[in-house]
């Protein structure tokens, strides 16, 4: 029976996107404060929606006309990375803590800079909804998923065993194969909407079910039992 139902945070309880964009208008008010610059938020918003991953702000800057060097780069990126986010969740996510917080364990394990996804969870205003929430970066980025370890963590802290806890989320390359591997049950988070939403999970790094929206969770024989 399952007992404790751990989540995904990013594009599993809210849109990821909306961390982009409140990190953009940070990095952006920043720069209109200090190099007297207008247009970074919609030039970056821009580039982002055409595809652009990892060279955004030097894209941006080029565009814009601003020098720029590696240290430069490195405190924008600073600047990004430890903003206080405006992120709100998906209403199916606020209903799914809210409907399950009486009823199961329920846990959070996330991938990410520490600083960067607590201020997630302090912005989202959840922590205190949570029996456990697993940070992977405090056991440094080699132990970010799909290592093992951030599952192993959250097992102990609960005091589950495998085949007890469910883990929710939304990236099958590295969200499922660990808790699978540990006798979790899995559930593929897939929105329409969602960066996977056409994606076909390589062998064994599927999810035991797949959902487009967590009110479907009400209906799963799973965790009703």
């Amino acid at each position: 029976m399952i007992k404790a139902i751990v989540f995904d945070l990013d594009d599993t309880l809210f849109p990821e996107k909306e961390y982009v964009l409140s990190g953009f208008r940070a990095v952006d008010e920043w720069i209109a404060t200090n190099c007297f610059a207008t247009g970074f938020f919609e030039k970056a918003v821009h580039f982002f929606n055409k595809g652009n991953r990892g060279n955004i702000f030097n894209l941006t800057l080029n565009f814009l006309g601003i020098p720029y060097d590696e240290i430069f780069i490195t405190k924008l990126i600073k600047i990004y990375r430890e903003h206080k986010p405006r992120i709100s969740l998906y209403d199916d996510a606020y209903w799914v803590i809210n409907y399950y917080k009486q009823k199961k364990q329920l846990g959070i394990i996330t991938d990410g800079y520490l600083i960067t996804q607590k201020n997630k969870i302090q912005a989202l205003k959840i922590e205190s909804f949570f029996d456990t929430i697993i940070y992977s970066d405090e056991f440094g980025k080699d132990n970010w998923k799909p290592s093992q370890l951030p599952y192993l963590k959250m097992m102990e802290s609960l005091g589950r065993s495998g085949n007890e806890c469910i883990y929710i989320a939304d990236n099958p390359d590295k969200d499922f194969i660990a808790p699978t591997n540990l006798g979790w049950k899995t559930v593929w988070i897939n929105r329409n909407s969602g960066e996977y939403s056409h994606y076909i999970p390589k062998k064994g790094y599927g999810a035991k079910l797949r959902v487009s929206s967590l009110f479907e969770l009400k209906k799963c024989q799973l965790l009703e039992r």
